[in-house]
């Protein structure tokens, strides 16, 4: 969870503060920026709900939408990443793709699986 919370934070913190520049780098088109804070604001979100449940019980049906949540988006922007790479062949898509997919499969692990009782 944490490693996830800063990934998503750092990610989103950079939306928020320089949307021109990575719009400007990906388009070369500043126009729809906005979008890009919105996408930022939205991770920042994410970011601090992972932090939040860091601590807590994880696994099964404990934290079960915050799990869930976590999944659906890595899973779903790992195949859009990917997709886009395909198309552009440009190998920070492939690198990102992987990274979305790693969680993916981390939070599909902690979906399927129960915590163990600490007795």
């Amino acid at each position: 969870m944490t490693l996830s919370a800063l990934t998503l934070g750092i990610s989103g913190i950079s939306l928020l503060f320089f949307p021109d520049e990575i719009m400007h780098k990906l388009s070369g088109n500043n126009q729809y920026s906005i979008i890009l804070q919105v996408i930022g604001a939205l991770y920042f979100g994410f970011a601090m709900s992972n932090w939040t449940s860091k601590n807590s019980i994880l696994g099964g049906i404990y934290g079960r939408a915050i799990v869930i949540g976590n999944l659906s988006h890595f899973m779903i922007g790992g195949i859009l990443i990917l997709k886009f790479y395909l198309k552009t062949t440009e190998l920070i898509f492939l690198i990102a793709s992987v990274i979305y997919f790693l969680f993916a499969i981390s939070f599909g692990y902690l979906f399927r699986t129960h915590p163990k009782s600490a007795v």
